[in-house]
């Protein structure tokens, strides 16, 4: 595969809560892989920067939240 690759996915690591939860928990919701895409598309400059940070307050992202993958 060339170029960058954006995993964008889970297994759920054994938590037992609805899908919809999980899939927040671990930022791999709608809104976390729009940002996800719009984040990989604006570090090779396909669009502007400021688009990621419009993105994070329309679908309200805290940045500053911990890392699900070390709770």
């Amino acid at each position: 595969m060339s170029g960058r690759f954006t995993a964008l996915g889970t297994d759920g690591f054994g938590r037992s809560d609805t899908r919809v939860t999980l899939r927040a928990f671990f930022e791999v919701d709608r809104h976390h892989i729009a940002l996800t895409a719009l984040h990989s598309l604006a570090r090779v400059k396909a669009i502007p920067e400021k688009t990621v940070t419009e993105a994070i307050r329309k679908y309200d992202i805290g940045p500053e939240k911990f890392d699900p993958m070390f709770v």
